[in-house]
């Protein structure tokens, strides 16, 4: 199957009308983006939109061919006068099968909001799966055969991919491409940037697309580390680069600090915005979690992971630290780092970046800060992918 991608935006378009953000306002030329649509094999328009035909000139297809014309959207969108020669726009009722003369047979499938979306088998048996904006599949059974290509709100709804890999739906072959892009993100290398964490890509308007084209797909990087300053961001920057994957470790280093008001309301604050079908975690013995097989863990924070190492072998005691101590601390540094060197599960860890603030007053607290910059970096020697959150934008170091 050929999918030619007539828009790739949210339904009011990218840039939005009068929309005075920033994202909109650098949304120009390549990055500017109609409202989606889909047109399969020249023969199947899945959402009519404003100006439908003009994109499809711009393409260089025709829609002279469609013979059926499919609506996704919650509602039926504003009053278009549908084009010459182009079928009334119609939907198929969820769990419903239309068997096109094409060869092509199209199953709608129920979502968790207002839509619908239509999963797409060609004459040759390719798979493809489109999905409205803001909706998520409903009631997927496991095990689930692999679609060729899904094109879905991957900005706007991280768990909907989520929820295919879970029963299968996504496999490693799958291209997932995103759409119904909106202004949340900037677009251009930050929304590329985001998409390739999440195994997904972004393309522009125009583009035609082959189902079934492997190399397209992005490699997730196995081993992630985030780094950055108190408030910087890199606990969201850090949940949000495995949003899109299930059954996530969520491995809190912290504990619960009973009695610590303040302490509490951080931590609930972190579980409140974590998908629902994330586990979690509370140690510090993080060897055996990176030994064993399983889920994407993610580990917040190696700091926190620091100061229960470093109380461990006293290091905060003069004497104790010279008897042994710094010897019993490179030690566990070591172990934690072949282990993440060895680990097959992908991985993403947070840390604290303080090697440029004020410099500690004590002894304890400079050997801590010492202490932290060397863990970051040997950990950062073992990763794939290493980012500096700034005032919550993301900088690549590594990957």
């Amino acid at each position: 199957m050929e999918i030619t991608l007539l828009g790739t935006g949210a339904p009011a378009g990218l840039p939005r009308p009068d929309c005075p953000c920033a994202a909109c306002a650098v949304a120009l030329g390549r990055d500017a983006r109609a409202a989606t649509a889909l047109l399969v094999d020249g023969s199947l328009l899945l959402d009519l939109t404003p100006g439908a035909a003009f994109a499809a000139a711009r393409a260089g297809r025709s829609l002279g061919g469609v013979r059926q014309v499919l609506l996704s959207h919650p509602h039926n969108g504003p009053a278009l006068e549908v084009p010459a020669g182009l079928p009334q726009p119609g939907r198929v009722p969820d769990g419903r099968e239309l068997a096109l003369l094409t060869g092509h047979r199209v199953r709608a499938l129920a979502m968790d909001a207002p839509g619908t979306g239509y999963a797409v088998t060609g004459p040759d048996g390719q798979r493809l799966l489109y999905l409205p904006p803001g909706a998520a599949p409903a009631g997927l059974e496991e095990p689930a055969e692999s679609y060729d290509m899904v094109l879905a709100d991957v900005v706007g709804r991280p768990d909907a991919p989520a929820r295919l890999r879970a029963v299968g739906a996504v496999g490693p072959t799958t291209d997932v491409v995103a759409v119904h892009v909106e202004h949340d993100v900037p677009t251009g290398p930050e929304l590329h940037r985001r998409l390739a964490a999440a195994g997904a890509r972004a393309v522009p308007d125009g583009t035609t697309l082959v189902v079934g084209v492997y190399e397209d797909v992005p490699d997730v990087p196995r081993r992630t580390l985030v780094l950055g300053g108190a408030r910087s961001g890199k606990s969201v920057e850090a949940e949000r680069r495995l949003e899109s994957f299930p059954g996530v470790l969520y491995v809190a280093t912290g504990g619960s600090r009973n009695g610590d008001t303040e302490w509490s309301a951080r931590v609930a604050a972190h579980r409140d915005r974590r998908p629902g079908s994330w586990r979690t975690a509370e140690t510090c013995d993080l060897v055996p979690l990176l030994t064993d097989s399983g889920p994407p863990l993610l580990i917040d924070c190696l700091s926190l992971w620091l100061t229960d190492a470093m109380d461990a072998v006293g290091a905060w005691d003069d004497a104790e630290w010279a008897d042994g101590g710094e010897r019993a601390l490179r030690e566990r540094v070591r172990e934690l780092t072949d282990a993440v060197r060895a680990t097959r599960r992908t991985v993403v860890a947070v840390s604290n970046e303080v090697g440029s603030g004020i410099v500690p007053a004590t002894a304890s607290g400079r050997r801590y800060r010492d202490e932290l910059g060397r863990l970051n970096a040997a950990f950062a020697d073992e990763c794939e992918h290493v980012l500096l959150v700034v005032a919550g934008q993301a900088m690549v170091l590594r990957g």
